[in-house]
């Protein structure tokens, strides 16, 4: 595979947000003169965009059929999928807590997460097959493919990855290549949100999302060779909003909700911007003066999709698809009203919302229908 062919796919966290991603590779996916070739031979993932990822890398002799079974998931997703939302096991979620915080000295053990992800761990077990990974590198149809989670222990941010044998490890200031092979236990430990979800001990260590302490999230695709970047967010990048006057102290589903989306989407925009900042100054120095000085640095074209909506007001509008448990639970920290609407845009796993989200993303692809093309050189 030569340095054109090398476009990467870049698929960022953001919990039920993730369902945006799927739509715009439909949108994508329809655009290709050969819809079953895959053209991101490097994918990706970090917390639910790295389930998206691993789909796509099982999936990556048929693009066509890896998207449609992305979309199948999402279009037809469940709360109950992803993490116990029956009220015994949202009882005995809050039950652990609460103990905890009343009892914590006399019982000295602390409850894992709010809520049971197992759920998710069943799903991936059927519908992802790892040996595919292996076998589409062998005949050409993907070349590396790399899932990010955060070391709780080492504070460091780990790739693992699958790729030929010349791809080396890489090692930066708290960030890691490490080759493996990767598992349903990768995705949940990369997808495992503080304090929701349980964290994942892989090899020797306890791993939470991969979102945590990413301080590159392109980096493992430039690692992986990408010469080319197609980012799919999970919020708005650059979006204006005007400061107001807050008389109200803010609930905890709204501190919530404002850590979460520091965690998702604050780190890929400061990246974004660091990458265009390197390209505009690479630009204008002169091949010779690189030679000479051992410049390894490359330009690296990117192209961001992201939501042109709000999706915490997107998400107050489907909030009440939640089971009823779930809802109760969420109403006591104030994540059912618009303020909490961000901590319920990442928890928010029904088909209301997760079908709105993948309309959104195909409808913003198509707004950027000649731009898309001329990226992937259609």
């Amino acid at each position: 595979m030569n340095n054109n062919n090398r476009t990467a796919l870049v698929l960022p966290g953001g919990g039920a947000r993730a369902a945006y991603q799927a739509g715009v590779l439909s949108a994508i996916c329809e655009m290709l003169p050969d819809p079953t070739q895959n053209p991101f031979p490097i994918v990706c993932g970090t917390s639910a965009g790295a389930i998206n990822a691993a789909t796509i890398a099982c999936n990556a002799d048929n693009f066509r059929a890896a998207v449609e079974a992305l979309n199948d998931v999402w279009r037809s997703m469940r709360v109950r999928d992803v993490y116990r939302a029956d009220p015994l096991g949202v009882a005995a979620s809050g039950a652990r807590w609460l103990s905890s915080l009343m009892l914590g000295w006399f019982l000295r053990k602390s409850p894992r997460s709010l809520l049971d992800n197992d759920p998710l761990r069943q799903l991936l077990h059927r519908r992802l097959d790892f040996a595919n990974i292996d076998r589409a590198i062998a005949n050409g149809s993907l070349y590396a493919v790399a899932v990010s989670a955060s070391g709780y222990t080492s504070g460091h941010s780990i790739s693992f990855f699958q790729a030929p044998a010349d791809v080396e490890p890489w090692a930066r200031t708290q960030r890691f290549g490490s080759r493996d092979r990767l598992s349903v236990e990768h995705l949940m430990a990369s997808a495992a949100i503080p304090f929701v979800f349980p964290a994942i001990k892989l090899h020797r260590e306890w791993f939470g999302d991969g979102s945590m302490r990413q301080l590159a999230p392109l980096s493992p695709a430039i690692h992986l060779g990408a010469e080319k970047v197609l980012v799919i967010g999970a919020g708005r990048m650059s979006e204006k909003v005007e400061r107001q006057r807050g008389e109200l102290y803010p609930s905890l589903a709204q501190v919530a909700g404002h850590a979460l989306s520091s965690i998702f989407l604050d780190g890929l925009a400061v990246d974004i911007e660091r990458m265009q900042r390197i390209n505009r100054t690479l630009s204008v120095i002169p091949d010779d003066v690189k030679t000479r000085v051992g410049l390894s640095l490359r330009p690296i074209e990117t192209l961001v999709i992201a939501p042109s909506q709000r999706l915490d007001h997107l998400a107050a509008r489907h909030a009440r698809a939640l089971p009823r448990a779930v809802r109760f639970l969420l109403r006591g920290i104030g994540a059912m009203n618009r303020s909490g609407g961000a901590l319920t845009s990442y928890l928010l796993f029904e088909q209301p919302y997760t079908r709105a989200l993948i309309e959104l993303g195909y409808r913003d692809t198509e707004a950027r229908r000649e731009e898309v093309k001329a990226f992937l050189q259609i």
